[in-house]
């Protein structure tokens, strides 16, 4: 039906959206995208007698990737559906999303590289790669659904069938129009049944555990992580209460983002958590459950998929990708920010996390938080 460029992580998810596509007729193209950290787990060029060509610059340049692992489970898979595949460098790409990543925590934020990952990469430089090989869309394994009310609608962004892997909220960022070249196969799925379709067809990624790190954070922590990126920071600092009583010192406020309860250092008798970051002192402040809640936060740089109402909009804002949404007003402000009111105060409202407005399901935009 059309020609189709699906973003394979190796994962299960795309995997199946992979079959998905081609049960419906289309021209698939499997790519899988480079970052160019070195893993701790394979360094090597995964082409061997060109099944995974590496789409690169210097070909002579060995790199590692999110995992040579995954590479050679999405090549896999592609080989066995019959789909070509290639491994896209996507290296200086991947770099303003790691200098972001570094900057915002050095800033006292808690950065979202997923969100960036989409709106610059996966649907951003790949809708390029898309367009250089003649597709008409491009796909990925997320769970959210694309609805189009009319034939030549805009399609509305809404949560997917399951609401416990629903992916709408790293998702609002994306161009509008963009909504016109997306599929989105693995959203009308309970993720159970993916991994059933997975077994079912003989795919080895059936049994595959979600990957729930940074990709490019090959460690798992992201504070060694910055430290080795920005060895000149001087981020240590001292441990205060809202009260300004000095309680402790810390090594970096990296390690740190509001609401952190575990890892603070300190004891106190009974739990406290980081209410606030101060990167022009490097002190972390902490406080009592109660002393985290927010009745409102105001958000920059925002980005709407539909055209809101003038004045006070009703809807349900979610602050972090792990937490509920919640009743809220969102009214615009100028220079393209926000400012949402919630109903009930809200707890871990942290500068550097986007928030997303919702009609029920439907997402309207968001932005990031101030």
């Amino acid at each position: 039906m059309a020609r189709v460029v699906l973003a394979m992580s190796g994962g299960v998810d795309s995997s199946v959206a992979a079959h998905l596509l081609l049960e419906e007729g289309h021209e698939v193209i499997g790519v899988f995208m480079r970052h160019g950290e070195q893993s701790p787990i394979a360094s090597c060029q995964i082409d061997g007698q060109s099944a995974l060509p590496i789409l690169n610059d210097r070909p002579d340049h060995k790199q590692g990737c999110c995992s040579a692992s995954d590479a050679a489970d999405a090549r896999r898979v592609a080989d066995n559906l019959g789909i070509p595949f290639y491994a896209l460098n996507l290296q200086r790409e991947f770099g303003r999303i790691i200098d972001y990543f570094v900057e915002e925590y050095v800033a006292g934020r808690t950065p979202n590289p997923c969100v960036m990952c989409n709106n610059w990469i996966k649907f951003g430089k790949l809708f390029d790669y898309a367009d250089s090989v003649g597709a008409e869309y491009v796909a990925t394994g997320h769970y959210a659904r694309l609805l189009t009310d009319q034939p030549g609608d805009l399609p509305r962004l809404v949560r997917g069938v399951d609401p416990g892997k629903d992916q709408t909220y790293v998702l609002f960022g994306i161009e509008r129009e963009y909504l016109r070249r997306m599929l989105l196969p693995v959203g009308h799925f309970e993720k159970s049944r993916i991994r059933e379709l997975a077994g079912q067809i003989g795919m080895r990624v059936a049994d595959k555990k979600d990957s729930q790190e940074i990709c490019f954070v090959t460690s798992g922590k992201h504070d060694e992580f910055i430290k080795a990126r920005r060895s000149d920071l001087q981020t240590a600092g001292e441990i205060v209460t809202t009260s300004g009583e000095v309680v402790g010192t810390h090594d970096g406020i990296e390690k740190y983002t509001i609401g952190q309860r575990k890892g603070l250092g300190v004891a106190m008798g009974e739990p406290r958590f980081v209410v606030r970051i101060e990167a022009d002192t490097n002190r972390v402040v902490i406080g009592e459950k109660e002393e985290l809640g927010r009745l409102e936060l105001t958000a920059r740089d925002c980005n709407w998929l539909v055209d809101l109402p003038e004045g006070p909009v009703r809807c349900r804002a979610q602050i972090r990708y792990n937490s509920d949404d919640a009743p809220a007003t969102v009214e615009r402000l100028p220079e393209g920010r926000i400012a949402v009111i919630f109903d009930e105060p809200r707890r871990g409202v942290a500068p550097g996390q986007a928030v997303v407005c919702y009609d029920g399901d439907q997402v309207l935009g968001g932005g990031w938080i101030e």
